[in-house]
C-alpha cells in the first residue's frame, strides 16, 4: 500500500484510482496543523490503515517542525493511546 501526499492530505488509492483512505489537515499557523478527518473505506478497515496515515502525517510534522492539533476523533483517540505521537501533539 502506497501512501501519497496531496494538497493538505495523505491518501491511498485503489487499482482503479479511487481514493479509499485519507487523512486531511490544514495549516493553522506557521507551526501548527489541524488534523481534520480520517477516512478508511470499509474494505480496508481493521488493517491499521488509519494508523499508517497518521504515522505519515506525524512524520510530515516532524520533518517540518510542526505540532498537530487533533480535531478528528480518530486522531484524538490515537494521541491518547500511543505515546509515539507525544513529540508532535499540540502542547
Amino acid at each position: 500500500m502506497e501512501i501519497k501526499q496531496g494538497d493538505q492530505q495523505f491518501y491511498v488509492k485503489n487499482d482503479q484510482g479511487k481514493k479509499i483512505a485519507s487523512i486531511t489537515y490544514q495549516q493553522e499557523n506557521d507551526d501548527i496543523i489541524v488534523a481534520n478527518s480520517t477516512y478508511v473505506d470499509p474494505s480496508l478497515r481493521g488493517q491499521g490503515v488509519a494508523k499508517k496515515l497518521l504515522d505519515r502525517l506525524a512524520e510530515h510534522a516532524r520533518e517540518h517542525n510542526l505540532q498537530i492539533r487533533p480535531l478528528c476523533s480518530y486522531v484524538v483517540k490515537a494521541f491518547e493511546a500511543y505515546s509515539q505521537y507525544d513529540d508532535v501533539k499540540i502542547r
